[in-house]
């Protein structure tokens, strides 16, 4: 089974620029559900203090429905972080050379600084979603 990157472990640290992504509803706090989310942060790690750059994607680019047809605007994304994401999601986003980490950490700027920096974060909290969304993922095409 494919599982999401340890919350520990991170090479942002270790590695050139990376543009960091994390689903936030109020641009604030790291949303779950990733795969399902229409609000991004996109944090360059290269660009100090810098405000993240607010992506909103339409329906048919949700990465749930996104089908890899044509450039994305999350395309270029190196690490993913979030508070939950299903099994298949983070498979898909294998494939795309994106690393995504499941976290219990909620503030985005405290995720952003703590990955950019090489830190642990927080292991993900229980959500009982998560294993609906696991179970839908036995089932998924993705």
């Amino acid at each position: 089974m494919t599982r999401a990157i340890d919350p520990s472990w991170c090479v942002a640290k270790h590695l050139m620029t990376k543009i960091i992504a994390m689903p936030s509803e109020d641009g604030v706090q790291v949303g779950g559900h990733a795969g399902q989310a229409r609000h991004w942060l996109l944090y360059d790690t290269d660009a100090d203090h810098a405000p993240p750059t607010r992506v909103e994607l339409d329906k048919p680019r949700v990465l749930h429905h996104w089908k890899d047809q044509g450039p994305h605007p999350l395309d270029g994304v190196d690490v993913m972080i979030a508070t939950s994401a299903g099994d298949a999601f983070v498979r898909r986003m294998a494939k795309r050379g994106v690393e995504v980490i499941l976290t219990g950490e909620r503030n985005a700027a405290r995720a952003f600084a703590a990955v950019r920096d090489g830190e642990r974060l927080p292991k993900p909290r229980f959500n009982p979603h998560v294993l609906l969304c696991k179970l839908r993922d036995l089932f998924s095409n993705h």
